[in-house]
C-alpha cells in the first residue's frame, strides 16, 4: 500500500490509498475555499448518561448533487471537487461539514448542580471514497480494492486512536436515499469520538457482568453458541463467522466476526486480513439479491465495532480486554418496496419490534449465496 498525504485549500487533510505508486497525488486544491468553521458541541444527558452533538453548522451541509456536480468525484474537465487528482484508487479526507472537530476541552456545566454539562465537540470526521467511479458501490470493487478500503480503514483507526482525547473510533458505510444518504458516490465515513459511545458502553457492561458470572468472555461465548446453534450461521469461512443473531433488531442483520478474538482492525492477523475482502464482498453482494430480481439496490448501514481507549488514550484499558471487534450489517428494507421504520416503540423506547424471524433472515441469506 501507498500511502500520500496532503492539504486541501481550507487546510483540511486528504490522504490517498494505492495499491501501487500513482501519478497526480501531487495535484493542488486550486478552489478559493474559506476555512472550515464548526459550531459542534457535546451535551450530556443526565438520565440515559449519554452525550449529544449538537452540529447546526451542518445544516448548510452538500444535498443530493447531480452527479456530475457530485463533490467525490475526481477534478476533471476543469471541475474543482473534493479530490484534486484526475483519478484515485481510495481517497480520505476530513469532512467539511464534521459532527466532531477539533482538540478536547473542558466540559462546563449551565446550571448551579452540574446536572447541564457541555464541552467542544472534540473529535474528527472524515470521508471515505472507495472508488473514482460514481456509479459503483462497494460489492461492484474488485477484492484487490476492498482489500485497499480494509487497509486505509486500518490506518485511519492507528491514526485516530492516537489524537488526544479521542476515546473511539468508528468505520462505517450508509448507502442508500432510504437510510439518509444525501451523495450517491460510494463512500464511507469515520467517526473518531471524545467518548465511550451509549452502545459499547452497554455492551461493556455487559461482558463485564458476563465474566463475572461465568468467567467466561461474553463475544467468545456467543459466536460459539450461534455456531453450535448453526440455524442463523450464514457463512463460515477459515478465520470469519457471519451470523444473523438470536435477538436481531432490523429485519435483515448480519454480525461478523474473526474466529480469533480482537479489539480493533489493527490487530488482526495476516490470514483474517486476507479472507476478509472476500468475505465483505460476498456478504454485500448477498444483500443486494435478497429481494430477488429488479429490486433496486438494498439499502444499508455497515460498521465496524471496535475496543474503546482509555481516558487517557490507554490501549491496555481494561474495557478493551473482553470487548471483540466484529462488523454489523443491516438493512431497513423488510420487503419488497417496504421499509422498517422507528416508530413509537422503537424511537420512543428502545424496544424493536422485527417483523423477520432472525431463522427466515439466515435461510434467506444462504439462498442467495454465489455460485
Amino acid at each position: 500500500m501507498k500511502k500520500t498525504s496532503t492539504r486541501l485549500a481550507d487546510g483540511r487533510e486528504l490522504v490517498y490509498y494505492d495499491v501501487r505508486d500513482a501519478a497526480g497525488r501531487d495535484a493542488v486544491d486550486r478552489r478559493p475555499l474559506d476555512a472550515v468553521a464548526t459550531a459542534s458541541e457535546i451535551r450530556h444527558d443526565p438520565l440515559l448518561d449519554e452525550w449529544v452533538a449538537v452540529t447546526a453548522h451542518r445544516q448548510a451541509r452538500t444535498y443530493h448533487p447531480p452527479a456530475d456536480e457530485c463533490p467525490l468525484c475526481p477534478s476533471r474537465n476543469g471541475r474543482l471537487t473534493e479530490v484534486p487528482a484526475e483519478d484515485y484508487e481510495v481517497a480520505v479526507f476530513e469532512n467539511r461539514f464534521p459532527s466532531l472537530a477539533g482538540p478536547p476541552g473542558p466540559a462546563e456545566a449551565e446550571d448551579d448542580g452540574g446536572l447541564l454539562p457541555r464541552a467542544p465537540g472534540a473529535g474528527r470526521c472524515e470521508v471515505v471514497c472507495f472508488t473514482s467511479d460514481h456509479e459503483a458501490s462497494f460489492a461492484d470493487l474488485t477484492e484487490e480494492r476492498a482489500a485497499l478500503v480494509v487497509d486505509a480503514w486500518t490506518d485511519r483507526t492507528a491514526e485516530l486512536s492516537a489524537l488526544p482525547g479521542v476515546r473511539q473510533v468508528f468505520c462505517f458505510e450508509n448507502r442508500g436515499r432510504e437510510i439518509g444518504v444525501t451523495l450517491g458516490h460510494p463512500h464511507g465515513q469515520i467517526y473518531a469520538y471524545p467518548f465511550v459511545t451509549p452502545r459499547t458502553a452497554r455492551t461493556l457492561r455487559s461482558a463485564a457482568a458476563h465474566r463475572e458470572r461465568t468467567g467466561g468472555n461474553l463475544f467468545d461465548d456467543v459466536v460459539a453458541a450461534e455456531r453450535a446453534d448453526g440455524r442463523r450461521v450464514v457463512l463460515d469461512a477459515g478465520h470469519w463467522t457471519a451470523f444473523v443473531p438470536h435477538a436481531a433488531r432490523w429485519p435483515y442483520e448480519v454480525h461478523l466476526y474473526p474466529r480469533r478474538r480482537v479489539p480493533d482492525l489493527t490487530a488482526l492477523d495476516e490470514d483474517a486480513r486476507a479472507e476478509l475482502p472476500g468475505v465483505y464482498l460476498e456478504l454485500l453482494r448477498r444483500f443486494d439479491r435478497i429481494f430477488g430480481p429488479g429490486e433496486p439496490p438494498t439499502p444499508y448501514i455497515s460498521g465496524w465495532h471496535q475496543a474503546p481507549l482509555g481516558p487517557e488514550g490507554e490501549r491496555e484499558w481494561s474495557g478493551r480486554a473482553d470487548f471483540a471487534l466484529h462488523l454489523e450489517l443491516f438493512t431497513i428494507r423488510r420487503t419488497s418496496g417496504k421499509l422498517k421504520y422507528l416508530a413509537g416503540s422503537e424511537s420512543g423506547m428502545g424496544v424493536f419490534i422485527n417483523d423477520v424471524p432472525p431463522e427466515t433472515a439466515a435461510e434467506r441469506l444462504r439462498e442467495v449465496a454465489s455460485e
